[in-house]
C-alpha cells in the first residue's frame, strides 16, 4: 500500500469485516478501547462501528492531550499570561478549554496577551522578536510533542535566549493505561495502541499490559483499514488464547521507538512525583516536568502559580468518557447545552475529544446502521 486510497478501499474492509464476524465466538462480548482521540475521530468519521458485528465495542480511551488537562491546570496557565510583560503561546485547541477562571480566548478578551502557535519553534520565534518580553509555550500532549518541547528549549539554551519558557503540563500514556486497568469501573477485553505516542516510546513498553493483566494491544495507524485490522489482529489473539503486543502501524512505528527522540525528553525534562488527570485523579510519575539544570525555562519555577485542585462541573461527565465508562452520547448535556460552538467540557473542545468527533460525525444513540458485506458503502 502506497496511497492514502488504499487504506480507504470499502472492498478490502468488508473482506476485513467478515473475517472479524468469523471471530466472534457465539454469545460473547468484546469491548476494546481505542486510547487515542485520532482513532476515535477514524472510526465515527468513516463509519467504522457499522462495519463491526453488534458484539464487539469500542470505547474511547485517555488519548486526547487537551482533554486530560484539569480545569485547575488551565487557571494556572491563565495566572501566568496576566503577569505583566508575558506573552503566552498556545496550540490552538487550549484557546477553548475552560477553567474555574475562564479560558485562554476569556482571559484574551480582558486583555492578556495570549497567541496562538503551531510549534514551540514558533514560540521562541517570538520570543527572539519581542526581547523585553517574557515568552512562555503552554506545552501539552503525550511523548508525542514531548520532544519538539524539548529540542526547543535546548536550542533556546543554545541561542542563549532567556526570555523563554515552558509550562510544562505534557503526560506519559503508560500510567493511565495502568490506571485504566486497575479501575474496576470497566472490564476490557483488548486495546488499539496509539499510534502518534508509539512512534516516539515503540511497542516495548506496553509488555506488561499482555504480562501482568492477560490482555493483548495491538499498536494502530489511523487509516480505515488500519482500524479495522486492529481489531481483527486483537479478536485473532482472542480466539488462539494469546495475550500479546503485536504492531499493526509497522510503516510508522518501530518496536523500539525513537532513541533520538527519547534522549532528548530524557536531557531536559524528568518524570513528577504525581500529576492530576481529569477523569482520572493523580496519578504518580504520569507526567513530566523540567529538570533542575533547564530551571531557567520552567515558567513554574519563574512565576507564581495558584496550583488550586478545581472540580469539573457537575453537568459534565468528560471524566467518565475518558475513562471509556461512557458514551459521549450517555452525557447528560451532549449535544444539549454542550456542543462545539459552546462547549462544557474538553472532550466537546479538541480536535481529538470523543464527543466532538461524536457530535460531529452525528453519533447520537446506540443505533448502528449494518453494512451489508456484499455491498457496504465506502469507510
Amino acid at each position: 500500500m502506497r496511497f492514502v486510497d488504499e487504506y480507504r478501499d470499502a472492498g478490502e474492509a468488508r473482506k476485513l469485516a467478515a473475517r472479524i464476524r468469523e471471530l466472534c465466538e457465539p454469545g460473547r462480548r468484546y469491548t476494546f478501547m481505542e486510547v487515542c482521540g485520532g482513532h476515535t475521530h477514524t472510526i465515527y468519521k468513516h463509519g467504522l462501528e457499522d462495519y463491526l458485528p453488534e458484539p464487539v465495542s469500542l470505547v474511547h480511551g485517555p488519548g486526547c492531550p487537551v482533554c486530560v488537562i484539569p480545569m485547575g491546570r488551565v487557571d494556572d496557565a491563565v495566572a501566568i499570561a496576566r503577569e505583566p510583560g508575558v506573552i503566552m503561546t498556545s496550540f490552538g485547541d487550549m484557546m477553548r478549554v475552560p477553567g474555574g477562571q475562564g479560558s485562554f480566548f476569556d482571559a484574551k478578551a480582558a486583555g492578556a496577551d495570549i497567541r496562538m502557535v503551531y510549534s514551540p519553534l514558533d514560540a521562541l520565534k517570538i520570543a527572539r522578536q519581542n526581547p523585553d518580553r517574557t515568552v512562555v509555550f503552554m506545552a501539552i500532549g503525550f511523548e508525542t510533542t514531548a520532544p519538539s518541547t524539548a529540542m526547543t528549549v535546548l536550542r533556546a539554551a543554545d541561542e542563549g535566549i532567556g526570555n523563554f519558557a515552558v509550562f510544562c503540563n505534557h503526560v506519559t500514556i503508560i500510567p493511565a493505561i495502568k490506571a485504566i486497568l486497575d479501575s474496576p469501573d470497566l472490564r476490557l477485553d483488548g486495546f488499539i495502541g496509539p499510534g502518534h505516542v508509539s512512534t516516539v516510546i515503540g511497542c516495548r513498553p506496553y509488555s506488561f499490559i499482555s504480562r501482568d493483566y492477560g490482555r493483548p494491544l495491538v499498536c494502530a495507524g489511523f487509516e480505515p483499514l488500519d482500524v479495522l485490522q486492529s481489531v481483527y489482529m486483537l479478536l485473532r489473539q482472542l480466539a488462539e488464547g494469546r495475550a500479546e503486543v503485536e504492531n499493526q502501524y509497522t510503516r510508522v512505528v518501530p518496536w523500539d521507538g525513537n532513541p533520538r527522540a527519547l534522549s532528548a525528553i530524557s536531557r531536559v525534562m524528568e518524570l513528577r512525583p504525581h500529576f492530576e488527570w481529569r477523569g482520572l485523579g493523580f496519578i504518580a510519575h504520569s507526567a513530566l516536568r523540567m529538570r533542575e539544570e533547564y530551571a531557567a525555562y520552567d515558567a513554574e519555577r519563574r512565576f507564581p502559580v495558584p496550583g488550586v485542585r478545581v472540580a469539573d462541573p457537575k453537568a459534565c461527565q468528560c471524566g467518565e468518557v475518558l475513562k471509556g465508562v461512557l458514551k459521549p452520547w450517555e452525557c447528560k448535556v451532549f449535544g444539549t447545552a454542550c456542543t462545539p460552538e459552546t462547549p462544557i467540557g474538553t472532550c466537546m473542545v479538541s480536535s481529538e475529544g470523543a464527543c466532538a468527533a461524536y457530535y460531529n460525525f452525528g453519533r447520537f444513540t446506540r443505533r448502528r446502521e449494518p453494512v451489508p458485506l456484499a455491498l457496504g458503502r465506502r469507510p
